[in-house]
């Protein structure tokens, strides 16, 4: 399997807790709100919390194992990471596995956890660049 993601990544392992948190309601004026368009966050699971497992992480986002919230869902994320310490984050679920995959891969199988993958929205930068910097001594 070839990798095609365009951020370096940095193999974890950390526990980490998700929640899932809605947006703030935005008020426009009515002459903007005729015109103006958003992609809003899926409120299915808003206020579920649960722990999970940071796999995965970029500057970009993060995969996380367990189980998969809706696309579009919008999370807080709470994790530490060795050598970057605890990371406090905002993302949107853009993509989910909803269950175990198994691949084959020369003399085997190879198994994709069911989980989900976060772009981040909002994280401190002193952190992206503490990925940066750990993924760049890969």
């Amino acid at each position: 399997m070839s990798d095609q993601r365009r951020a370096a990544r940095l193999v974890v392992n950390a526990p980490a807790v998700i929640e899932s948190i809605g947006q703030v309601p935005m008020f426009l004026h009515p002459n903007l709100q005729a015109v103006f368009r958003r992609v809003d966050a899926d409120t299915t699971t808003l206020g579920k919390r649960f722990p999970a497992v940071v796999r995965d992480l970029s500057t970009n986002g993060a995969f996380i194992t367990g189980a998969p919230l809706p696309l579009l869902a919008r999370v807080a994320l709470k994790f530490e990471v060795r050598g970057i310490g605890p990371v406090d984050a905002v993302g949107w679920v853009m993509w989910q596995r909803t269950n175990d995959c198994d691949l084959p891969v020369e003399g085997g199988t190879s198994t994709l956890p069911k989980g989900f993958g976060v772009l981040f929205e909002s994280i401190p930068l002193e952190t992206r660049t503490a990925i940066a910097a750990l993924v760049a001594k890969q």
